[in-house]
């Protein structure tokens, strides 16, 4: 899996450091998602093209290990902006264990990517062929945590599906080697799931039963968003414009990547792309990319809440700070 999807390169690779030698430019740790797959390529895309320099920003591209750890960097100030998935966003702030301290900005992609990946063969076509199946997601997963919610308006008993531990690291191995019948991953994963297995993959979309869910939404702490507001809205202008560039032309894109991640391969990261961008552009005429809408994000709080997976009362405001977001 690591290399098929890169690792992340810090030996001194001078366009690393973005806007090195301004001396007037902020110094900015930025997270991708996870790791360094070719859906998070647009981040090195607006490095490259100086998009941060140009909005006085001094970025440093360093790989996220995913919601929940991003989540706590940020609290921590340990970064000052990553991606993380709206859905697991909702599910940390109004969850069992509530985490305050972050908020969102813009949106990345305007549906959940989450899905559900089999290989041909494996008697899964549908949603309701899970049942009986055993499939593998690494603890505390956005796809496992909010399986319940899809299961349930997809008519899947949930529990006729197993579920087993599996580390980033081994997850489309185990896929490939037989031992489960599906992982937990997102729709752009395919490539890369195909790659490895040497088989046609079949996906099975959240988005199919949960379409008022965002994807991935870009998160800075509640205290930068308040002193920073005009430094945000330059950081969204200038990430989301890389953004539009690696939707708009995924094979540029896989080429910059390549100077940052030494193992990425191009061909890889243009896939990723071409199947994320669907999901970026919203299907809506005139939304621009990066928009986040509150009733839609006050609709995607009543389904969790509706199948019990976050607590009455959480707000959308809680978690997005809308005065900085482009505008749906």
């Amino acid at each position: 899996m690591s290399a098929a999807a890169g690792c992340s390169d810090d030996s001194g690779d001078d366009g690393g450091n973005g806007g090195s030698g301004n001396g007037s430019s902020e110094k900015i740790t930025y997270l991708t998602s996870f790791n360094t797959f070719g859906r998070d390529a647009y981040a090195y895309v607006a490095l490259e093209k100086g998009y941060f320099k140009d909005a006085g920003f001094d970025v440093e591209v360093k790989p996220g290990s995913g919601t929940g750890e991003n989540i706590k960097a940020i609290v921590a100030g340990k970064a000052q902006f990553t991606p993380v998935d709206l859905t697991g966003a909702l599910l940390n702030a109004g969850g069992k264990d509530k985490v305050t301290g972050f908020t969102a900005t813009a949106a990345i992609q305007q549906r959940t990517m989450a899905a559900i990946i089999s290989l041909e063969g494996n008697g899964i076509a549908s949603p309701k062929d899970l049942e009986g199946k055993l499939l593998a997601d690494q603890p505390g997963s956005v796809v496992q945590g909010l399986f319940p919610t899809y299961a349930k308006l997809a008519n899947i008993d949930v529990n006729k599906v197993k579920w087993q531990p599996t580390s980033a690291q081994t997850l489309m191995g185990t896929l490939a080697s037989g031992k489960v019948q599906g992982i937990g991953q997102f729709v752009v994963g395919k490539p890369t799931v195909e790659g490895i297995a040497k088989k046609k993959a079949v996906v099975l979309p959240y988005s199919d039963y949960l379409q008022d869910l965002y994807g991935n939404v870009l998160i800075t702490s509640t205290d930068y968003a308040k002193n920073n507001p005009d430094k945000v809205k330059k950081f969204n202008e200038a990430l989301l414009k890389g953004l539009q560039d690696s939707i708009d032309n995924p094979a540029e894109a896989g080429k910059i990547m390549t100077k940052y991640v030494q193992t990425a391969k191009a061909e890889s990261v243009a896939a990723e792309l071409t199947l994320m961008g669907p999901y970026v552009r919203s299907a809506a005429a005139g939304i621009p990319v990066g928009a986040l809408d509150a009733e839609r994000v006050a609709r995607s709080i009543a389904i969790l809440q509706g199948s019990g997976q976050i607590d009455p009362g959480l707000k959308p405001e809680a978690v997005i700070n809308f005065d900085l977001t482009p505008k749906a």
